[in-house]
């Protein structure tokens, strides 16, 4: 069902909606990539919601976060993933596309990772085998090289709070992509060094 295509104010409001210059995406158009979220596109859940598999009409292939409609904890992490993610740029970060605030769903929308989380591999016993020691070292690299990135490189300096391998996407040749900006935090200037001793994550 169509509605309001305004940004909910206590999300997002328009002054912040604007700024971002990230695309906001029509509820229909995620509903029918999804097929109306269903069961077989579903990739995972968690306390936020799920994640749903969605093909768009051009053919591209996209990852949909889905808040849970009766979880209002995950607002201000929503809220918090679309304002720290939107505006960074780099090769081992998954990249947001846009979003949708409409008729109650509160929608992000990703680049498709087809290969899933790096803790899909290491706790599988069949394809952790797959990865051999120089991927590893392939993956690690690419990790602590997002990681450069947030915390000295962007603009806006940023600690993760909650890197783990389930957070961690590989992408078709097993490159790694930093996700899930829920509890990030940014810093500026020398705040970081002061700061992040407080912080938890990385």
């Amino acid at each position: 069902m169509e509605g309001n295509l305004e940004p909910d104010v206590n999300v997002i409001n328009e002054h912040e909606s604007k700024d971002l210059e990230l695309p906001m995406f029509e509820l229909s158009t995620i509903t029918s990539a999804t097929n109306n979220f269903s069961p077989d596109n579903k990739l995972g859940e968690g306390g936020f919601g799920s994640v749903y598999k969605g093909i768009l009409a051009d053919g591209g292939e996209i990852a949909v976060k889905r808040l849970s409609m009766n979880s209002k904890q995950g607002l201000p992490e929503f809220k918090n993933e679309v304002m720290h993610i939107a505006k960074l740029q780099h090769r081992n970060l998954v990249r947001l596309l846009g979003y949708c605030l409409q008729g109650g769903e509160r929608l992000l929308v990703y680049e498709f990772m087809p290969n899933k989380s790096l803790d899909s591999f290491i706790f599988d016993e069949n394809k952790s085998m797959l990865l051999d020691w120089p991927r590893r070292m392939l993956i690690i690299n690419g990790v602590a090289r997002g990681l450069l990135y947030l915390h000295q490189d962007s603009r806006h300096r940023i600690v993760h709070r909650d890197l783990k391998a389930g957070n961690v996407l590989l992408d078709s040749e097993m490159n790694p992509k930093i996700s899930d900006f829920g509890l990030a935090r940014s810093f500026g200037g020398n705040e970081i060094e002061a700061t992040t001793k407080h912080v938890v994550g990385t």
